[in-house]
């Protein structure tokens, strides 16, 4: 062949008219360019009518595995393949046994070969990781890190290969080698070396996929999961920014995953509203026949009123006996068996799921009454737009049942407070007397009102009113007695007008 070779590149030569006493060495650079050049026309044959030819038989299938395996991409890289072990077989023929351009261009060809067969192994990979995705039971699994440790594994492989080749030395000297340095490579590669681990993890127990929505407050993450890889995992949160996690942190700290929920069919809503415990108390007569006339709560209000009958008669205690002996209903039992039939009748609640109305441990700010329930979707907007509906009606139906609800004073409230203390200090000083001349009758009679009660009434405290009759303060006053000069001169001292 190398005869054949030097034979057409020197009838060339002398075609084009260049002869020269380096003919020889101008043949083999010229049949270099001509093998190359040859090689170009045959990729781009192959790539025109081979990949297009196999391309039309593949989409004619049924089966869609096959248009991955397939591909335009492993079809193109296969071609380069074929054209790099045909330039490896026929540029050495170029030049002589022993020269060094031979050995030059022979080691250059071998890791040409390795280059595209690093190529077409990566392009492989991918369509393999593709068709295993569209299987039901691998869909939105993350095997892209396993894919992606697949590549690296036959990357760090080539590399080797390519070093061994160019400085022609075994691959198994290079390893030995490699070997000692392998604490280093792994702090290199940690992370990804954990990522590979932590994929694994994920995917065999079902831990993560994609789509799936999780939160990991630790990290402030809370959204969809886009990507794993092999080094991250790419979280969008629900105000479209991103969160990127490696692998591992989702194996070594707990984060929640909402698929389950998603998949259930119902989110719980377990929320509160604290009601004032002085308002609790037991049923009148009057409250349960108002109570009757709600729909939802005559039923109730009949069995439970026989119930109570029954054990009250069967224990002896008479109708008109106190509260206190036997059974009887209250408010707040009233209002909860309302919340029950309510959610039950009124509200799209998943009813396959738990379902109840609870009182929880009282505290400072009253009882808490506990509404736990499931609605029939997972859809958040709908989800949100039930449970506000839902308390806005308890908030609404609360004083039906003679309850109040406990809320902390707002500044609206100390405001009225100081305007109601403000009117009841300005109405005290406008009773205060005017007139000097009546001056010791109205001394007397504020006297009178400062010991009694507010109301004018006699104090509690005393078993007779303190009064001071106005015909004895005149008689004090004509007898000149000490008496009446004491109260002349605190009537003097504390009237208004006593300077005037």
């Amino acid at each position: 062949m190398q005869a054949l070779l030097k034979r057409w590149t020197h009838a060339l030569l002398e075609w084009l008219g260049v002869t020269s006493s380096s003919s020889d060495a101008l043949d083999r650079w010229v049949a270099f360019a001509l093998v190359l050049l040859a090689a170009l026309l045959f990729d781009l044959f192959l790539q025109l009518l081979v990949v297009r030819g196999i391309r039309r038989l593949v989409e004619r299938t049924r089966v869609k595995w096959d248009d991955k395996l397939f591909s335009v991409s492993v079809l193109n890289r296969s071609c380069h393949v074929l054209i790099a072990i045909l330039l490896t077989a026929v540029l050495p023929v170029i030049f002589d046994e022993q020269s060094v351009g031979r050995e030059v261009v022979l080691r250059l060809m071998q890791t040409f070969i390795v280059f595209t067969f690093l190529r077409l192994i990566n392009a492989l990979l991918c369509a393999a990781f593709h068709i295993v995705s569209l299987r039901p039971d691998w869909q939105n699994k993350p095997i892209k890190g396993l894919r992606q440790t697949a590549q690296g594994f036959f990357s760090i492989v080539a590399v080797i290969l390519i070093v061994a080749i160019l400085v022609d030395k075994s691959p198994v000297k290079l390893l030995t080698g490699l070997g000692a340095s392998a604490a280093v490579l792994m702090l290199v590669f940690r992370d990804s070396i954990m990522g590979f681990v932590s994929g694994i993890q994920l995917s065999a127990n079902n831990m993560l996929q994609v789509g799936d929505w999780i939160s990991v407050p630790k990290y402030g993450a809370d959204g969809t999961v886009e990507e794993v890889s092999l080094t991250t995992v790419k979280i969008r949160n629900w105000d479209n920014t991103l969160v990127m996690l490696p692998p591992y942190l989702l194996t070594t700290d707990s984060f929640t995953n909402w698929h389950a929920m998603q998949l259930s069919g119902g989110r719980r809503v377990m929320r509160s509203v604290s009601i004032d415990m002085t308002s609790v108390h037991f049923c009148t007569p009057e409250m349960l026949a108002r109570f009757r006339r709600i729909d939802l709560l005559r039923d109730y209000i009949d069995r439970t009123e026989q119930r109570v009958e029954a054990y009250n008669a069967a224990h002896g205690i008479a109708p008109g006996e106190r509260k206190i002996n036997g059974l009887h209903q209250t408010n707040l039992g009233v209002f909860r068996a309302y919340l029950v039939r309510y959610l039950e009748e009124e509200v799209p609640v998943n009813k396959s799921m738990t379902l109840m109305v609870r009182q929880l441990q009282p505290t400072e700010t009253g009882i808490p009454i506990q509404l736990y329930f499931f609605t029939d979707t997972v859809v958040w907007v709908d989800y949100e737009g039930i449970q506000s509906d839902v308390f806005d009606h308890v908030l609404a139906v609360i004083p039906e049942f003679g309850l109040r609800v406990f809320q902390n004073p707002a500044g609206s409230d100390v405001a009225a407070l100081g305007d109601f203390m403000q009117g009841d200090a300005a109405d005290a000083e406008s009773e205060q007397p005017v007139d000097s001349a009546s001056g010791i009758e109205s001394s007397a009679a504020g006297s009178s009102r400062d010991v009694s009660s507010p109301s004018g009434s006699s104090s509690p405290f005393s078993a007779e009113p303190f009064s001071a009759e106005p015909s004895s303060v005149a008689a004090s006053e004509a007898s000149g007695s000490p008496s009446a000069a004491s109260v002349s001169s605190s009537v003097s001292a504390s009237s208004p007008t006593a300077g005037a």
